[in-house]
């Protein structure tokens, strides 16, 4: 792990299951509970990089507390992120404000603070709508053969699409750059 640079103006909402891990290689057990999973290609060393790079990182997913803690543990990821946004803590989904909220909450973020805000996710139902319909920016990445991609209403429509975890990197960059220029 390399030195964490100075902090970022954008701030990095990012759901977990087809979006960081793959939710193909998912075994759980009796529970329902994830005790093992891998990354989606590319993932793994693209949220390293943001991290390394100084941006701030909340996980906003849907899932078991459990599962998330022995995903990003076993893959060694559990550092990128400053706060988790957990659905079976919050009590609700995304697209739920709540998760928003919460996650805003848990970083001292403010109503002013939206613009700075990206929502990645692989869910145009949850991921997407819920950021569009919070106002904040939102990313899709589109991946995963396991979801619908094609909106249906104008709150599924993505601020930005990307194909793969690689291609976000260079995204959030220039995000963040028109972001310190205003």
């Amino acid at each position: 792990m390399t030195t964490k640079k100075q902090s970022k103006k954008l701030i990095i909402f990012i759901d977990s299951g087809d979006t960081i891990i793959d939710e193909s290689t998912e075994v759980r057990n009796e529970d329902g509970i994830v005790i093992h999973a891998e990354t989606i290609e590319g993932a793994a060393e693209t949220l390293k990089a943001l991290y390394e790079e100084g941006y701030t990182i909340a996980l906003v997913a849907d899932g078991e507390a459990q599962s998330f803690e022995n995903m990003y543990s076993e893959n060694g990821l559990k550092y990128c992120f400053k706060t988790w946004t957990i659905s079976e803590i919050v009590g609700k989904q995304k697209p739920a404000a709540v998760m928003f909220e919460d996650a805003m909450r848990k970083n001292n973020l403010t109503e002013k603070d939206k613009k700075r805000i990206v929502m990645i996710g692989n869910n145009i139902k949850k991921d997407i709508a819920g950021a569009n319909m919070f106002g904040i920016t939102s990313i899709l990445l589109d991946w995963s053969p396991r979801y619908n991609m094609v909106p249906s209403s104008p709150e599924q429509v993505p601020d930005y699409i990307i194909h793969k975890p690689t291609e976000l990197l260079p995204l959030i960059e220039k995000l963040n750059s028109r972001l310190e220029e205003e």
